[in-house]
């Protein structure tokens, strides 16, 4: 059955809504008498110069009173129609009053002999009958707009509120800084009755709970003055206010999820739902009514994840982070998917800035083609296990397109491709080092596979098995981030590296004092002593520069000589 007939009631007792849903406000009564005062001294002007035989001196011209009766008429015959417009059934019936009542004073008129008030009597016939026109046109119009209006606010399924109608009253109440919770209440399992039973079946379920929390908003079970309303599918919305503490927000919500205990008998099929709820506060964890249902949703989503058989749940900023991790991963995946990830090249460069090569950086853009930052995919690729699939990609595109490269310019420039240490790790690795070699034709010399030092902790035997069946290839192998982990020199000594790269962090603090110089310096120095070639990222400015030159670093690495750029630009950068 549909819920129509009780929206009404809902309505009545959330007052508010009904301005939100753009009801007309009244006109003001001052300008019902204004309308009626202006009426009755214009017909008494016009009974006056009716009667007058005086003149009227305009421009030098003589104009006898008379002929002024018409602009007063049509100023009375306006007000009467102003009434009718602004003030509806009550501005009709004073019009009518005060026509009536003006009848009896043109019969007297004309058994004096005044025959001109033949006219105004006519006149009044047709502004009377052009004002019941107005009416009728006016009632019809307002009975149309007031349909429109229930449908703009009503879920047709269920006859309830829809989102548009809870989001005008949370609107209101945020002008009157009125606290309120919004909570968004997803069925478990909802689908299983529309496979089983049609849609039709599943309409009628909505409708009965539905029905059923109505109950609870309209007595007040709940303990809260609450409006309910339905998004559609199997989504509902419950607006609540007057709640003093968590522990009673928390329970009227109890209210909600127990009346779904009992059992929903459609077409003779008894079913038993739960619900995942999540809630969201104002103030207190947004301030305008899309963050707020976008946070209460991120709670609901958080439930149905934590307890298919129910559960509820207010939202918290960990909720929003996951939920912004999951959205990131979702992104990584498509891009993926859909070939959108794609690589830059950071030149690399001697001390005398001489090109020694370029390091891949991967990046990918999403759907709407918007670049996406690398600090923000980063950390949730390598949480997710998507790292591997990245460096997968950036490797076969990178070399392709390199290998290409230095056949046409005769290069003997270097490319660093970054390896994960769940890439680095795969069985399958060194197979696609050498198929990526193989399809590229880029000499092994001409490649450098760039791990992180922490590569030593997690598996020092797997990893520096990995590193010299690589090296004995030909490949470079480059120790990255060095100075940021807790790698030990002796597996250090041990393993067959070529570059270490002296993390940014170290570099960016090269110009504070002699300290942060002779911290760099003790890395490069031990570096050396262990037949390694160093690389300091990140530099920025001139002086950084004159540091690292002064102290013997070999390469430089950073925005000062050159940003990350696009394969084209690299490459006529090769060509130079």
């Amino acid at each position: 059955m549909k819920l129509g007939s009780r929206l009404s009631g809902i309505r009545s007792k959330t007052s508010e809504i009904q301005d939100a849903f753009g009801a007309s406000a009244s006109a003001p009564l001052w300008g019902f008498f204004l309308l009626i005062g202006i009426y009755l001294v214009g017909y008494f002007m016009v009974r006056f110069v009716s009667t007058s035989d005086g003149f009227l001196l305009i421009g030098g011209a003589r104009i006898a009173y008379r002929s002024l009766t018409g602009v007063t008429s049509s100023l009375c015959n306006l007000c009467i129609l102003l009434l009718v417009v602004f003030y509806r059934k009550w501005g009709l019936i004073v019009s009518l009053a005060m026509m009536v009542l003006s009848v009896p004073m043109m019969v007297v008129e004309l058994f004096r002999g005044n025959y001109s008030v033949i006219p105004g009597f006519f006149t009044n016939i047709l502004t009377l009958t052009a004002a019941l026109l107005i009416y009728i046109f006016m009632q019809r119009a307002g009975k149309y707009q007031q349909k429109l209006q229930e449908q703009a606010v009503t879920e047709r399924t269920t006859g309830l509120p829809n989102r548009f109608a809870v989001t005008e009253l949370m609107n209101t109440l945020i002008q009157k800084n009125e606290p309120f919770a919004l909570a968004v209440i997803n069925l478990n399992h909802f689908k299983s009755i529309n496979n089983a039973l049609g849609q039709q079946s599943a309409n009628d379920a909505l409708c009965q709970i539905g029905s059923r929390w109505l109950r609870i908003a309209e007595n007040g079970s709940s303990g809260t003055r609450d409006f309910v309303a339905c998004h559609g599918g199997n989504e509902f919305l419950i607006l609540l206010r007057d709640w003093t503490s968590d522990e009673q927000l928390q329970k009227s919500l109890e209210c909600y999820a127990a009346a779904l205990k009992e059992k929903i008998i459609v077409d003779d099929v008894d079913f038993v739902l739960s619900a995942a709820i999540g809630c969201a506060v104002f103030p207190g964890d947004a301030g305008n009514p899309e963050d707020l249902a976008d946070k209460a949703y991120s709670a609901m989503i958080r439930a149905k994840q934590t307890d298919h058989n129910g559960c509820i749940l207010r939202f918290s900023p960990e909720m929003f982070r996951m939920d912004r991790f999951m959205e990131t991963e979702r992104k990584i995946r498509s891009a993926l998917d859909n070939n959108r990830v794609f690589f830059v090249l950071q030149p690399q460069y001697d001390m005398s800035h001489q090109l020694r090569g370029f390091e891949a950086l991967a990046r990918f853009r999403d759907a709407d083609g918007t670049l996406v930052d690398p600090e923000n995919y980063v950390p949730v690729a390598e949480k997710a296990g998507l790292v591997d699939r990245i460096d997968h990609t950036v490797l076969f595109l990178a070399t392709e397109f390199f290998g290409k490269a230095v056949r046409e310019t005769g290069s003997d420039a270097i490319l660093c491709v970054n390896a994960s240490v769940r890439h680095l790790m795969r069985s399958s690795f060194i197979d696609e080092v050498k198929t990526a070699l193989s399809r590229s034709g880029l000499s092994p010399s001409q490649l450098e596979i760039e791990i992180t030092e922490s590569v030593m902790i997690d598996s020092v035997e797997e990893a520096l098995n990995c590193i010299s069946r690589l090296t004995e290839m030909g490949v470079h192998v480059a120790i990255d981030d060095f100075g940021t982990g807790y790698s030990s020199l002796s597996y250090l000594n041990t393993f067959p590296v070529d570059i270490l790269k002296v993390d940014q962090s170290f570099i960016r603090n090269l110009d504070s004092g002699e300290d942060a110089r002779q911290f760099v310096a003790a890395i490069i120095a031990i570096g050396h002593v262990m037949h390694f070639r160093i690389l300091a990222e990140g530099i920025e400015n001139q002086q950084q520069l004159d540091v690292l030159r002064e102290i013997g670093c070999d390469y430089i690495q950073g925005f000062l000589w050159g940003r990350p750029m696009c394969p084209e630009e690299a490459a006529k950068l090769l060509a130079s």
